[in-house]
């Protein structure tokens, strides 16, 4: 993918949001209430971003959790732009157990540029050819060119999650989640 048609996330630089543990755990359960209507056969968790919400939603759903890697970002640092180019991969056996035609779930930390969500799909489809597959992201940027399937909160800020470390100067929690947010259904 060129650079030139990549998203770009959107920062108004008014703060760091801040996702407490707390209201991460809200956001989750709202998520696997409503995913358990679609019956997922496995939470696929993008790594590391997705990993706590992939482990929780699996637990939640009586399913199993696997972890793949997909990373575009040179760093974690605040406000930085994707790249667009993602790399996606997975332990050998990871991904073995599951079977070809079973309903995932995909799940991240955010939808920043929408990169990341974008290139897994195609490559879970590739190697599984689910039935079903759908994307939910605790946050989703305002200016990502991706809609998952569920979110949480939209941003226009970086997000700093509980489980990343500390961040230089102060950061702002996220208001507490009411409901989720939905893609459209596409007209049959």
């Amino acid at each position: 993918m060129s650079m030139s048609t990549v998203a770009q996330r959107v920062f108004e630089s008014r703060r760091i949001w801040q996702l407490t543990q707390q209201e991460f755990l809200h956001a989750a359960c709202l998520i696997a209430s409503h995913e358990a209507g679609h019956r997922p056969e496995a939470v696929i968790g993008i790594a590391r971003g997705g990993t706590r919400l992939a482990e929780l939603l699996a637990e939640q759903l009586h399913v199993p959790a696997v972890m793949v890697q997909a990373r575009h970002n040179t760093s974690d640092a605040p406000r930085l732009q994707a790249s667009g180019h993602v790399q996606v991969h997975s332990d050998g056996d990871a991904l073995a157990g599951l079977a070809a035609g079973c309903r995932l779930l995909v799940v991240d930390d955010i939808c920043g540029s929408g990169s990341t969500l974008r290139a897994i799909g195609p490559w879970l489809t590739g190697l599984l050819r689910p039935a079903n597959l759908r994307t939910a992201v605790l946050c989703r940027n305002r200016g990502a060119d991706f809609t998952p399937d569920t979110w949480g909160w939209s941003v226009a800020d970086w997000v700093r999650f509980p489980w990343e470390g500390p961040v230089d100067g102060p950061t702002e929690p996220l208001p507490p989640l009411a409901s989720l947010s939905h893609r459209a259904a596409a007209a049959a």
